[in-house]
């Protein structure tokens, strides 16, 4: 038996997990792929999307007792949805030769139902901002591997008995590849590139006009100054067009590859949208604009400093500000503030490079994916 299958509980996660599959199409090239997503409707490149799926209003985040998200959740029918993922996996059993958990223990405990050799990828906690707890290692004991994103992590779990492993933070791995040809004409007039990231759940198109609103005030005080607004998978490229227009943004469309539109203020274009991979947006960005989780945080593995405002989901963001250290900066929920901070940082190259540097610290070296891809490959043809 050679098929395998990743369940993932996250918008994130589906990317992690897609990354892990492809690195393992080239490990075992006859590999049968599959891929459950517990959280969201974003589809994979790598693997075959199978079992029930449906967006949330929330997109996954109900943590810390945020009780309003659960109700709407539940109002869609989060019970339901997660009642029939259950049965399917329980009726995937004896199917798969391992089955791999991308996500926090509710992913795990998920996986189990399979009956198949179980390994576990944990993309969030860490003892740097919030250790597993004891129903969380209680879960972690009964994976065959389990890998953390960090070795103070792996440390803290080894001594309580758990086989934990950091071979590389897979977030890391999210933005290497070659480059795009595509992006140089989306850059192609900017001097001073920055990365919009608004994320991509449901509050992406609002946070999108944020993120547009302060990149036209930074550039209007620092010329050359542009933006490059990253349209993540699963994101209405229409419906984040006719948000802008409504904040009286002029948006433009284009036929290049992968720039769908570009909005100009006082006639200059300020921003240009990208519908292609992000990792060729990191490396040529010197600063990130972001709301989002997943791509904040590949932003800081790039060494690049993190801008981010937590005027919603608050507990999140302060999270991952705790996470990324000096990495990332939390601004207040106003423009103007948000673009004097913005400009600041443009014109200051030994602030960007500290600050760069403490993300690449937190977040790690490369290689996790490959890693990961190995071990798999192992147990599924043991």
């Amino acid at each position: 038996m050679s098929d395998v299958l990743f369940v993932t509980n996250g918008h994130g996660e589906i990317a992690i997990a897609d990354r892990i599959a492809a690195e393992l199409h080239d490990v075992a090239p006859n590999i049968c792929i599959d891929h459950v997503a517990l959280v969201g409707d974003v589809r994979t490149r790598h693997a075959r999307d199978v079992g029930p799926r449906k967006s949330m209003p929330s997109g996954g985040l109900i943590a810390m007792g945020n009780v309003p998200a659960v109700v709407r959740d539940l109002r869609a029918g989060l019970a339901s949805l997660t009642i029939r993922q259950w049965r399917f996996l329980k009726g995937a059993r004896g199917r798969y030769a391992v089955v791999i958990a991308v996500g926090d223990a509710f992913a795990l405990a998920m996986a189990a139902r399979a009956s198949s050799p179980v390994l576990y990828v944990g993309t969030a906690k860490s003892v740097l901002v919030a250790p597993y707890g004891p129903g969380e290692r209680r879960l972690l004991r009964r994976a065959r591997a389990v890998f953390v994103r960090d070795e103070a992590t792996a440390e803290d779990l080894r001594r309580t008995g758990i086989p934990a492993e950091a071979p590389g933070n897979v977030i890391v791995d999210l933005f290497s590849g070659g480059d795009d040809a595509g992006l140089e004409a989306a850059v192609e007039d900017f001097r001073f590139v920055v990365a919009l990231l608004p994320g991509s759940r449901e509050p992406a198109y609002a946070d999108a006009a944020f993120l547009t609103d302060t990149c036209a005030a930074a550039a209007k005080a620092q010329p050359g100054l542009g933006g490059i607004l990253s349209i993540a998978p699963g994101i209405d490229v229409r419906r984040m067009e006719s948000t802008l227009q409504a904040q009286s943004h002029v948006v433009e469309h284009t036929t290049v590859p992968f720039v769908p539109f570009y909005v100009v203020h006082e006639g200059h274009v300020v921003l240009r949208a990208w519908s292609g991979d992000i990792g060729p947006v990191l490396r040529r960005a010197a600063v990130a604009l972001g709301q989002a989780g997943t791509a904040n945080e590949a932003a800081a593995a790039a060494g690049i400093p993190v801008l981010a405002v937590a005027r919603r989901r608050g507990w999140y963001r302060h999270r991952q500000a705790k996470l990324l250290g000096e990495a990332l900066t939390l601004l207040d929920a106003d423009v103007e503030t948000a673009a004097r901070e913005l400009v600041e940082l443009a014109r200051d190259e030994r602030l960007r490079a500290s600050r760069g540097a403490v993300g690449k610290a937190r977040m790690g070296a490369p290689g996790g994916a490959r890693r990961i891809a190995e071990r798999i490959a192992q147990v599924a043809y043991a």
